[in-house]
Formats: structure tokens, C-alpha cells, sequence
């Protein structure tokens, strides 16, 4: 996914509301961004971290530019916009980056799935093959405790809708489909993911279930720049 133009650049002051995050130019001006996050963005979003953002073309938004980057004290880029996730992982699909899901005929978004009013992200079929429902999770949370370590966890705040979409996964597999967790890793310092049980037990609990149950767990890594992310390195689920 290419950023055109390439983003520009200012220095992060505060992410409030959710939605808002407050920006400083290098000439001392400031301005407020859209911030296209519901996570808690632990770690990703201090004051003083260097911020990069996009500029709509739309004259009726309230918020023109849009938070999409920001670099932590280690120099490590993250992309906070979590509807890249799915953007990148989409343009894998079709590149035929993620080997695991090659060779499949027509790939749909936002399909309605399972009995508790899901929309799946991806549903992957063929004429011969049994359906792929792929459900994606934007990765962002590295160890607060070891930053250095390399480590990411999923998810960064206890999430009832995530516990959902496990659930859903498993009912895909009960009925003979395949079903697939797909953890994007949008940020640099991650080299491996594991489920966040000192966050959300429960989601812990339902994945190993899942897990036991047939669901396939894969991780990528995206590599990131301010002209472009793209969906490249597998790595481990620990």
C-alpha cells in the first residue's frame, strides 16, 4: 500500500478521545488529526514520539489529516491506522505473499459469517476447496516490561468482539470450512506475537481452544516506510 502523496511529518502531542490526536509542525504551529484507532495505542503513541500523517482531499471532513505513523523512542516506525491491517493484508492476498492462502479462485470483504452477527474479513473461495474465512488483527503492542525482547502481544485492551470472532472462527471449522486468525504485525520492533493472557485471559483461553480445535494462527510482518507498507516477513506465534 503506497502513501500518495508521502506522508508528512510533525511531532506527536497528545492522542485523546479515541479519534484525536494533536500535532506540532516544526514551525512551533499546531493542529488536530483524526486518529483511526479504538486500541489503547500502548506504547505507540507518546508525547514527543515523531508522527507522520496523510492529508484528505474531501473539503467536508472536520479533520483533514489523518494520524497513520508514529516512531518510538528506539527509532521503530508503527503504523496506528488500524484499517491498513486490512488493506495490506488484502494486496498479500492477491500477490500471493502469504503462501498459505494462494490458490484460491475469488476473495470477498465484510461477508456476513456465523451465529453471532459477524462480518468476516476475508472469505477466500474455490470450486475446490472447502471456504476460507480469514480474520485479521492489526498488532501494535510490543512488551512494555522488554522492549528490546521483540515481542508483541494481541489484544492491547480486553476485547468481548475478539473473543467473538474466535468463537466464529471455531463454528467455521465445526462445519468443514477453514478458518484462519491472521495477526498483521504493523509495527518494527515486533518479531514475534503471542496471545496478551495478562490482558485478556479469556481471549487467551479461546484461541488455545481454537487452536486445539483447527484454526490456523499466522503471523506477518509488514515492512514499513513513509511512502509505503507492504505485507512481507512470516513470523512466529509463540
Amino acid at each position: 500500500m503506497k502513501y500518495q502523496p508521502a506522508l508528512q511529518s510533525a511531532t506527536l502531542l497528545k492522542r485523546y478521545k479515541r479519534f484525536l490526536a494533536d500535532l506540532q509542525l516544526n514551525d512551533g504551529s499546531e493542529f488536530t488529526a483524526h486518529c483511526a484507532n479504538t486500541g489503547k495505542m500502548t506504547g505507540c503513541a507518546e508525547p514527543g514520539f515523531n508522527a507522520f500523517y496523510s492529508t484528505s482531499t474531501n473539503s467536508k471532513r472536520k479533520y483533514p489529516q489523518s494520524l497513520e505513523l508514529t516512531q518510538n523512542s528506539l527509532s521503530q516506525l508503527i503504523c496506528v491506522n488500524t484499517a491498513v491491517a486490512n488493506k495490506v493484508v488484502a494486496e498479500a492476498i492477491n500477490a500471493n505473499i502469504i503462501s498459505e492462502l494462494n490458490n484460491y479462485e475469488q476473495l470477498q470483504s465484510e461477508v456476513k459469517y456465523g451465529n453471532e452477527n459477524s462480518r468476516i474479513d476475508f472469505l477466500l473461495t474455490s470450486d475446490e476447496r472447502p471456504h476460507c474465512y480469514v480474520e485479521v488483527k492489526s498488532v501494535t503492542l510490543l512488551s512494555q516490561d522488554n522492549p528490546h525482547s521483540g515481542q508483541g502481544y494481541f489484544p492491547d485492551a480486553p476485547t468481548l468482539r475478539g473473543q467473538k470472532h474466535i468463537r466464529e472462527l471455531i463454528e467455521m471449522v465445526e462445519q468443514g470450512h477453514r478458518a484462519v486468525l491472521l495477526f498483521a504485525v504493523l509495527h518494527q520492533g515486533i518479531n514475534q506475537v503471542s496471545a496478551a493472557a495478562h490482558i485478556d485471559n479469556k481471549y487467551a483461553q479461546l484461541l488455545n481452544e481454537a487452536i486445539n480445535q483447527g484454526v490456523e494462527v499466522l503471523v506477518y510482518k509488514a515492512d514499513i516506510s513513509t511512502n509505503e507498507i507492504i505485507l512481507k516477513e512470516k513470523l512466529p506465534f509463540i
